[in-house]
């Protein structure tokens, strides 16, 4: 598990992300679901990638994103790294 210094430093480059006990967590709303899907499949396309996979939300036109290493029982690199890309849809 990374050290908070280091969870605060990494959580400065992200945009619109929160800490959230364990995990760091993004809302997002779309103008419909269909928009919500297309941003849902652009993150499982990150997410296989990196074979590090977030819970994902989706209520009609709003998705949250929530990720955490369970294996290290909190955060780790894998999350901003995934965090980052997904930033960039």
């Amino acid at each position: 598990m990374m050290p908070l210094s280091e969870i605060q430093k990494r959580m400065s480059k992200l945009q619109n992300w929160a800490l959230d006990a364990d995990s760091i967590v993004k809302d997002k709303a779309f103008m419909d679901f269909k928009e919500a899907m297309e941003f849902v499949n652009k993150v499982a396309e990150i997410a296989d990638k990196h074979n590090h996979h977030p819970s994902i939300l989706i209520n009609y036109n709003n998705v949250r994103i929530s990720l955490t290493t369970h294996s290290a029982k909190g955060l780790t690199s894998n999350d901003f790294e995934v965090a980052e890309e997904i930033d960039k849809i």
